[in-house]
Formats: C-alpha cells, structure tokens, sequence
C-alpha cells in the first residue's frame, strides 16, 4: 500500500484512494454508453418503437443545439472561416465522417480547405500541421468518446499560436480550453456513445452561415449546378451550360447488329 501511495503522489494525487477515484471516473465515463444500452435493451420494444424514440432524441438534441447557440460565438466561427488563408480539419473515428462533410461544404467557398483524416491517420495530421501558421485556421472535431489523438494534435496546434475552432459536445469536453471559438452540439443517444444526427446538423447551420457571409457565393452555386448538370439522371440537353474545362460526356452511339442473310430464314 505504501508503494501505491507513493505512485498515487508522484501523480499529484493526495493518495491512493483518490488515484482509485479517479481511474473510477475515467472509466465510466467510457463505459456509459454500454451501460446506457444495457439499461435500454433490458425494456421489451417493437421496432416501430426503437425508430421513433431514435428519430425523438435526434429532435430534442438539436433542439437543445439551437437553444444553447451563442450569437457572438457562430459570428466569430464564420470570420475566422472566411479569413482564413488555409483551413485544415482533424477529426477521427466517426468524427473523420463529419470533418468530410464539412471540407465538402466549405470548399465552395474557401480556397484551400484540407481533411486530415487519410489511411495514415493521425500520423499524417502530424505531420501536416506542423506547416500551420496564425494566419491558417484549424477546425478539430471531437465527441464522446474523445480521441486522445484530436486533443493532443490541437494542443499543439493552439501552442503555436494558430486559430482553433473547436465542434464538440460541452463546455467539459477537453477541446473546449484548447478552442479560439467553440460550437457545441448536443449528441445524446441510447445506442450509440453520440448521436451524428445533432452534430451534422450543426456543420450544416455553419457551413449555411458561411454560404450566406461568402463574396461569390451565389455564382459558386451557379458554377457548381453547371458544372454537374451533364452527370445528372434525366435529360438535361436543353439546359446544359457547361462551365469553361468540364467536359460533358460523348453521348453514346446506337448499336447497329449486322445479320447475315442466313440468320434471316424462316425457320423449318
């Protein structure tokens, strides 16, 4: 015991009961979705019931994000978007899926937007941000279960004097100290550690903020809906205006199938 308490004290902790506490505390705060679903699944339900509970939650999460909002956090989100030379993304585990939705909708409208989320992963984050400057812009991703990798690389990130905008769940979350700015999304869910649902919803309002503050922004749409016009199912011929360098494909040419006058007899 009195090895245990040294190694308790060497951890800054007062001893070795509050060590135990502490390694407690970590661990059900990993285990409570498990536990959440446990509890859930001991109630009897029909499928019918599971979907609408489900599509219930998603509901009262994001509206739980929307009443939370802070106006003068959601303004200093999108300026530092839009005045950002470069925007990198990290993100990983389920939070790589919504850091490619958001790089899908800001590069519309931002000139160099990266995701850092490749089958590297976080060795290529890495390796990337030590080229950031103050003039770039890191957003970082992070819901329960939090990635050590994330918090680790923004840390980082911030100590080099770079922009942070941080997209997690609380005001506790450990990428909420690290964060220039932060937006908070609710993602409570009885199956799950998070519900998505909530979380992209909150990248769509952001991403619809910088579509409506972006110079351009009505002829990038243009430019887009031309540009993809030609891939589109259905015909579109007689709209297709094709931006300059997008090539629409060749339409296809009838097949003609030669029959000898053999195979032309009548059969016997």
């Amino acid at each position: 015991m009195a090895t245990a308490n040294r190694f308790a004290r060497a951890l800054e902790f007062d001893g070795y009961p509050q060590f135990r506490a502490a390694l407690v505390l970590g661990f059900e705060s990993t285990l409570a979705p498990v536990e959440k679903l446990r509890s859930t699944l001991e109630h009897p339900t029909t499928v019918a019931d599971v979907f609408e509970s489900a599509l219930a939650q998603n509901q009262r999460n994001i509206d739980l994000t929307r009443q939370s909002l802070d106006a003068h956090s959601c303004e200093q989100a999108v300026d530092a978007i839009l005045n950002a030379q470069r925007i990198y993304i990290i993100g990983f585990g389920g939070s790589s899926w919504l850091g490619g939705l958001l790089q899908r909708c800001l590069d519309l409208y931002c000139d160099n937007v990266q995701l850092l989320a490749s089958v590297e992963s976080s060795s290529y984050a890495a390796r990337i941000l030590t080229r950031l400057q103050p003039t770039d812009l890191l957003i970082a991703i992070a819901y329960p279960r939090y990635f050590a990798d994330t918090v680790l690389l923004t840390r980082r990130v911030r100590e080099a004097g770079v922009p942070v905008l941080a997209l997690t769940d609380r005001v506790t979350s450990p990428l909420a100290p690290l964060a220039t700015v932060a937006l908070y999304a609710h993602t409570d869910s009885q199956y799950f550690a998070n519900s998505e649902a909530s979380a992209l919803a909150l990248i769509e309002a952001l991403s619809s903020a910088v579509a409506h503050r972006a110079k351009g922004s009505l002829k990038a749409a243009t430019q887009l809906a031309e540009s993809v016009l030609p891939w589109l199912q259905g015909n579109h011929s007689s709209r297709q205006s094709p931006v300059a360098g997008a090539a629409a494909p060749a339409p296809r040419k009838a097949r003609v199938v030669s029959k000898s006058p053999k195979s032309l007899k009548a059969p016997k």
